[in-house]
């Protein structure tokens, strides 16, 4: 318990600037600052006292936890848990039957604690000096069938390998599976330019004029890079060839 209280110091903390309105002394109801202490209740979640307020304009009562990011959240305390699991490679369904949980409570936890993650990545890069290099690569997946393709744009700093941001978009499906992922869902639009280009206005905004771009020799990075980093320089390198999704990898050709 003690851990998952830590944890949700961690998540308020991460999410103080985006909620630096709302965590001033005020009513979230009507904004007025006309408000008297009303009392105290014990979460049921994890046994925590949180003090309740009264505001004395439209007689509507809150609380701390009002301003809280686990707000409204019955389950806070399988937080950390279950970010230790994800994080170590676990999947959801697993998850599920470890924690006691429904799928459901997972998934939305899923998406809470990447919103988390986010925030927390946007706020430690705000503190960071310029960038001079980046890498940057796609990489496919998919989902619920290799007919429905993803492109995930990446971007990480060059020695650190730290994340710097990421893309998901979707993308036709090509090859042997073209015609029939097209005769199954129909046209899928080609969204990697548009990703792409959102991950490099972001990673414009962290690095220096004169920044290193590093990449394969893909053969459309280099006019989006020209138009995005004027001033930067661009290697490419040869890629390496990828490896078929449940063969592992291919040892000839690396």
């Amino acid at each position: 318990m003690r851990t998952g209280l830590c944890f949700e110091k961690r998540l308020s903390l991460a999410f103080i600037l985006l909620c630096l309105g709302l965590m001033q002394r005020t009513c979230p109801h009507c904004k007025s600052s006309n408000i008297n202490a009303h009392g105290r209740y014990q979460r049921l979640s994890d046994g925590v006292r949180v003090a309740r307020t009264r505001c004395l304009s439209c007689r509507r009562t809150f609380s701390e936890a009002s301003h809280d990011v686990c707000f409204a959240q019955k389950k806070r305390h399988l937080n950390h848990p279950l970010w230790m699991l994800l994080v170590s490679g676990i999947s959801l369904r697993r998850v599920s039957k470890v924690l006691r949980i429904s799928r459901t409570t997972s998934a939305r936890k899923l998406l809470f604690l990447g919103r988390v993650a986010k925030c927390e990545l946007k706020e430690s890069l705000r503190h960071k000096a310029k960038l001079e290099c980046v890498e940057f690569d796609d990489m496919e997946t998919f989902e619920h069938s290799k007919c429905k393709p993803l492109s995930i744009s990446l971007a990480v700093e060059s020695g650190t390998r730290r994340i710097l941001g990421f893309e998901v978009s979707q993308m036709p499906a090509n090859g042997p599976l073209a015609k029939i992922a097209k005769h199954r869902y129909g046209r899928r639009p080609d969204q990697r330019l548009i990703g792409r280009k959102r991950l490099l206005r972001f990673v414009r905004k962290l690095s220096k004029r004169n920044v290193v771009i590093k990449s394969d020799e893909n053969p459309h990075y280099p006019p989006l890079i020209r138009e995005l980093f004027p001033r930067g320089e661009h290697l490419r390198y040869k890629g390496r060839r990828g490896c078929v999704v449940g063969q592992g990898s291919l040892r000839g050709g690396l």
